[in-house]
């Protein structure tokens, strides 16, 4: 019964303590990105976000194309042969 209850204070010591070292980022993100700079949300975070931004779009609107372009080829009729 001893052991145990040195078990649960050593693990408890382990976590309270581990979980002290970090820090809490989370105010100076929200700081970043909620300045009035001009910039959309998506894009604040630099270039990587750009080229995110940049390559969903491009695959949205290529992709809804592409649907629109196969929609065109099934209403026509086919072909006799």
């Amino acid at each position: 019964m001893n052991q145990l209850l040195k078990l649960s204070v050593v693990s408890s010591r382990v976590f309270s303590s581990s979980a002290r070292r970090l820090r809490n980022k989370v105010p100076e993100a929200q700081k970043f990105f909620q300045e009035d700079n001009g910039l959309p949300v998506h894009i604040k975070g630099g270039t990587g976000d750009v080229l995110l931004y940049r390559a969903t779009m491009t695959l949205t609107i290529g992709g809804a194309f592409y649907s629109l372009y196969w929609l065109l080829v099934a209403s026509m009729p086919q072909r006799k042969a």
